[in-house]
């Protein structure tokens, strides 16, 4: 997942991308999960600074087929936005390298430049001097970055604070400065999770008041984690999230299905296995896992929802950790179900 560039303040200038009158210089964009540069967007590759948080594990492929991403109980979600560090060498050489090309770029507005040269002088001449070059041993520079999926979501827009010093060892005075607790959370979002497609029997075509046995290959659903870290400065941290399958919904498809259990939530069996495959002699026994189906699907199919629960761990730096809210991710498989044909002599 990659985050959108973060745009400083309303009085700072519009890098080469200008969006409106008032915008402000396009910060950065992170890393991709394998620790790469992402690609911006319409500019050059020393417009922005790349995000020092870096992601391994179970994260998204390159294709992202096969599997997905965590939905969280409740109304918890990972930050859309945080702060990071960066030295005074790596914020002193972006903006000037915005200066310079604010008040260089052909046809630019006037008040682009007007707020290149207003924000260069508040972090050189102004409010601070030279960058803290002079102190670039004792703190960094925070800034603020936006998750790139989320960035039109108003919790994408708390980050507002405009760029601060702050000395080593001390905590900056924002929420979602980057923690263990926060790297945890952005590893969350980026957990990949295998599909959930039900083994079944009968397969993919049933019967009418037949039981189906469902279950889940229990090696194909371990708990899985995802690293995020952070390397800057005087700040190197870390954090794990594991994810670990809890239980399994089906939900048939249609009011006119019984499922088994009552509730439709299978358990979890403590050697990892997700219901119990069907073996020959089993026909007449009761399903620990699965569903019947009351109705035909006609010329059509019934949508089979199949949703894991998973529980969220984390362990983190300097022996944090904790839990996180649950998540779900699940899949939908075409079941036909047809009536059972009686021959009459």
């Amino acid at each position: 997942m990659r985050t959108r560039r973060r745009w400083l303040t309303a009085s700072a200038a519009a890098g080469v991308i200008a969006l409106a009158p008032s915008t402000a210089f396009a910060w950065g964009t992170p890393g991709e999960s394998n620790g790469q540069r992402a690609e911006t967007s319409g500019a050059s590759s020393n417009d922005s600074i790349s995000s020092k948080v870096t992601f391994r594990g179970s994260v998204a492929s390159s294709s992202g087929q096969g599997s997905g991403s965590l939905k969280p109980v409740g109304n918890w979600t990972p930050p859309a936005c945080w702060y990071e560090p960066r030295s005074a060498e790596e914020f002193s050489k972006y903006i000037e390298d915005m200066y310079e090309t604010t008040v260089n770029a052909p046809g630019q507005h006037s008040y682009a430049k007007t707020s290149a040269g207003e924000t260069r002088e508040k972090y050189k001449d102004g409010k601070y001097k030279n960058y803290n070059l002079d102190q670039k041993n004792e703190g960094n520079w925070w800034v603020a970055v936006q998750d790139e999926d989320r960035w039109m979501e108003p919790e994408a827009q708390v980050c507002d604070e405009e760029p601060f010093w702050a000395e080593n060892g001390t905590a900056p005075p924002v929420e979602n400065a980057v923690t263990p607790e926060v790297l945890a959370e952005l590893a969350y979002n980026r957990i990949q999770l295998p599909t959930t497609k039900v083994t079944l029997a009968p397969a993919d075509t049933t019967k009418v008041n037949l039981p189906t046995w469902a279950w889940l290959d229990k090696t194909r659903f371990d708990a899985v984690s995802v690293t995020a870290s952070l390397d800057a400065g005087a700040l190197n941290i870390e954090a794990t999230t594991t994810a670990t399958p809890v239980a399994l919904k089906l939900e048939p498809g249609t009011e006119d299905a019984e499922t088994y259990p009552t509730s439709g939530e299978c358990t979890i069996s403590g050697d990892g296995s997700i219901g119990e495959p069907y073996a020959k002699g089993k026909a007449d026994q009761t399903p620990p896992c699965g569903l019947k189906y009351l109705r035909s699907s006609g010329d059509g199919t019934f949508d089979l929802q199949a949703t894991i629960t998973w529980e969220i761990a984390w362990t983190g730096t300097g022996g944090a950790g904790g839990d996180l809210p649950d998540g779900t991710f699940g899949t939908t498989q075409a079941i036909t179900v047809q009536e059972i044909q009686a021959v009459n002599r």
